[in-house]
């Protein structure tokens, strides 16, 4: 068994970590990560109410006992959603760990931790994370520029990020963007990591409320098969490369700005992908890891899977060092 800070300060079995995933961390997935012994996420604002998040919240309960965490998402939109409220409904259900990613959490970390919850705040740059550090979270999930959805502007992957943050940080973090196996959690605790965080892989699971035609492309794909869009907006997003994807680059390298592509990027042409199991519908996100995905598990048997794989790896690369034949 791996026992890291983070499985131990978050009571957790193994280090690994269902990430927030807009459409896709619903009670079935999350707790079914949870039961194998890591940590799942319900995502909040996946939820059209607060109270439907407390719905299932308490259908992820009925699933599993062990520790349960929450993904709450903070956007600076012009119509933003109540976040007081889905806070609220979060601390109400007894939820004693929090993800939170976006804009500045200050607010919200304080009334969590007024409640006893430990946050985890997803960062994509060591600046960010020590920020994060300094209002008091508990660790910190540190972004590789390989990751789906957001990377920052900064590109700078995880063979670097990693050990930087490792080098920087006082609290556990746990490494994100680009790990689908047991070689990756190893490489990743190996850098100074305290377990990872996965998003794409968790999407090829059983338990995935995705379509099953798009989990299947994930398999099929690879590493290439990604488009960075919104680059000319300093707001890049990692999404599946399909027609969609293209258009947008294609307007905004000659000139466009975002009202020109507000209608190709909405949120609902991409939760059509995930529902209908069309993947031109829209823009989704995925990350350069789909080209190491080669199966759709259950949730459980990954975790268990990536974990064995992991200690089995580390156990490995003691056969690496030997000592010196003695000279004369």
């Amino acid at each position: 068994m791996l026992k890291t800070r983070f499985t131990e300060e978050f009571g957790v079995e193994h280090p690994i970590v269902q990430g927030g995933m807009m459409w896709v961390g619903r009670a079935e997935l999350a707790a079914a990560v949870s039961e194998a012994g890591g940590l799942g996420i319900i995502t909040a604002l996946t939820q059209p109410t607060p109270e439907d998040l407390v719905k299932e919240i308490a259908k992820a309960r009925e699933l599993t006992d062990k520790p349960l965490g929450v993904n709450l998402t903070l956007t600076l939109s012009i119509n933003q959603p109540p976040y007081a409220e889905y806070r609220q409904a979060i601390i109400d259900s007894g939820i004693t760990i929090v993800e939170t990613a976006g804009s500045d959490p200050t607010v919200h970390v304080e009334h969590f931790k007024e409640h006893g919850i430990k946050v985890i705040h997803k960062c994509t740059s060591v600046r960010h994370a020590l920020k994060a550090q300094r209002i008091g979270v508990d660790a910190v999930s540190i972004d590789g520029f390989e990751c789906a959805g957001h990377p920052g502007e900064d590109d700078v992957p995880g063979l670097v990020l990693i050990p930087a943050a490792a080098d920087a940080l006082t609290i556990p973090f746990i490494a994100s963007g680009g790990f689908a196996d047991g070689r990756g959690l190893a490489a990743a605790l190996s850098l100074g990591a305290a377990g990872i965080n996965m998003g794409t892989r968790f999407m090829c699971t059983t338990e995935s409320p995705i379509h099953e035609k798009i989990k299947e492309q994930i398999v099929e794909a690879s590493e290439l098969d990604t488009q960075l869009i919104f680059r000319q907006l300093r707001n890049t997003m990692r999404a599946a490369k399909n027609s969609v994807s293209e258009e947008v680059v294609e307007i905004l390298g000659k000139g466009g700005r975002f009202k020109d592509v507000q209608e190709l990027v909405a949120g609902t042409r991409g939760r059509k992908v995930y529902e209908n199991g069309d993947s031109e519908a829209g823009i989704w996100t995925v990350g350069m890891v789909q080209g190491l995905i080669k199966d759709i598990p259950s949730a459980g048997e990954l975790v268990t899977r990536i974990a064995a794989e992991a200690e089995s790896t580390i156990r490995g690369t003691s056969d690496l060092v030997v000592d010196p034949v003695p000279v004369g």
